[in-house]
């Protein structure tokens, strides 16, 4: 078995969704069971509706009209997706009349995406040959916690959802919905914004899968954005740890968690593009082919701040920096980069109202900033601690960009060189490195 994720854009419409057809009936002798998230668009569409709708504005019919478009040119019948458009109606209703959406609710709300799209997929794939049945991965026993917004499966998950699977009629391909799942008691959750890799890695580490394929439009894991680096090239090989970098740090080709069940039970996932199928794309698994380039990848997280706190109290103290700690912990800052002086500790982060908190605590230890507008721009490699003259080549690059660095962390033996830089130069530092590091060394 192999499990197939399809992103957004991957079923955005007919021409699309036609394409995973032909890539899912190419695929149909390693027994597929394929991942679909919403159409590109509809869950924000939903969002957006769930927020007016606390308001006290209904706008329901815009994202149904945009969702029953797509099922109307796939050749769907409208009753397919009736019940659902009533349930969704029926959802809004009663938020708009108590003026409240909370975490439930907002949850329960952006699920309808992906089950509508499994189910016109479902449809269409029958109607072209290849028989399909939707599933909501609820249904084949992805049970999660009630941590809504950010679910996970439940202990004992990998189980039942072998069990259900086991009972699905053979010669049928699955369609299943991401990014969502179900607690014990009937609650709907989902696993987070751009979670249906998350899923995918999921349902594949449950049930054992030879390979996860990740389908978008691009060909694979890429050596830099392609929208600021139009030289940016495919990754034919590499690490789990690489690619758990390059995601957390701003990858866009990953959840940040994606990689985690995969690398817990060692099932490789290939990156693959949508609209060129033939492509080879990245292939992610614990050992990877060597890399001959000391650089894997260039990725980047803006809009982050940076909080600074300066304190004689420092020199020497045993323990200060753990209270530091034990501060932004308390008040539910996520730290991402740190580094230190004798007298200064400075940390990023992306949640304001939860930094300002421990801001306004750390205070009683002495002076602190709060700086926005930041990015964090890391380079990944399997040997960036064995380059001598690494740091040379990409400070001198910088420096050459005009471009100011005001935060460093390299750990030792570390995959990963990290930097702060101001938003507005991210482009053209990313830019520069991409030459420095890629083009002129291949030369």
């Amino acid at each position: 078995m192999i499990v197939m994720k399809f992103g957004g854009s991957s079923v955005a419409d007919r021409a699309q969704i036609e394409k995973v057809l032909g890539i899912v009936r190419a695929h149909a002798n390693h027994a597929p069971l394929v991942v679909c998230s919403a159409h590109k668009g509809v869950t924000d569409g939903l969002v957006k509706a769930a927020r007016e709708a606390a308001k006290g504005r209904l706008e329901v019919e815009t994202v149904i009209a945009k969702q029953l478009g797509v099922a109307r040119e796939l050749g769907c019948d409208d009753a397919l997706l009736a019940p659902l458009f009533d349930d969704l109606r029926s959802l809004l209703r009663g938020v708009q009349l108590v003026r409240e959406l909370s975490a439930r609710s907002l949850d329960y709300v952006s699920s309808f995406g992906e089950r509508w799209s499994t189910r016109v997929i479902a449809d269409l794939f029958s109607r072209s040959g290849l028989p399909a049945d939707a599933h909501d991965v609820w249904d084949l026993g992805f049970v999660t916690d009630a941590s809504f917004g950010q679910a996970r499966p439940v202990p004992g998950y990998e189980q039942q959802m072998r069990d259900a699977v086991a009972r699905l009629p053979a010669g049928r391909v699955p369609i299943v919905t991401g990014f969502i799942g179900k607690t014990a008691d009937g609650e709907i959750t989902t696993v987070g914004r751009n979670g249906s890799d998350l899923t995918a890695t999921l349902v594949g580490a449950a049930l054992g899968a030879a390979e996860v394929q990740i389908w978008s439009d691009t060909d694979g894991v890429m050596t830099a954005d392609p929208r600021l680096v139009r030289s940016a090239r495919n990754i034919p090989d590499m690490r789990f740890d690489e690619a758990a970098e390059l995601a957390y740090f701003g990858s866009r080709m990953l959840h940040p968690a994606t990689l985690l069940p995969a690398m817990a039970a060692k099932i490789p996932v290939r990156v693959l593009n949508t609209n060129r199928p033939e492509h080879a794309g990245t292939v992610i698994r614990g050992e990877a082919a060597p890399n001959p380039s000391p650089v894997t990848s260039i990725a980047y997280k803006e809009r982050q701040l940076v909080l600074t706190l300066c304190s004689t109290r420092m020199f020497g103290e045993v323990g200060f920096l753990g209270r530091v700690f034990e501060t932004c912990a308390r008040h539910g800052v996520e730290v991402d980069m740190v580094t230190t002086s004798e007298v200064t500790v400075s940390l990023t982060a992306n949640d304001r109202p939860s930094l300002e908190r421990a801001a306004d605590e750390l205070a009683a230890l002495g002076s602190v900033r709060i700086d926005e507008g930041r990015s964090i721009l890391v380079i990944v490699g399997q040997h960036l601690a064995e380059r001598p003259g690494l740091g040379a080549e990409v400070f001198g690059a910088i420096a050459e960009a005009g471009v100011n660095v005001e935060m460093i962390s390299h750990a030792f033996g570390a995959i990963n060189l990290s930097l702060v830089v101001r938003d507005a130069d991210v482009s053209r530092t990313v830019a520069v490195l991409h030459r420095v590091l890629f083009e002129e060394a291949r030369a």
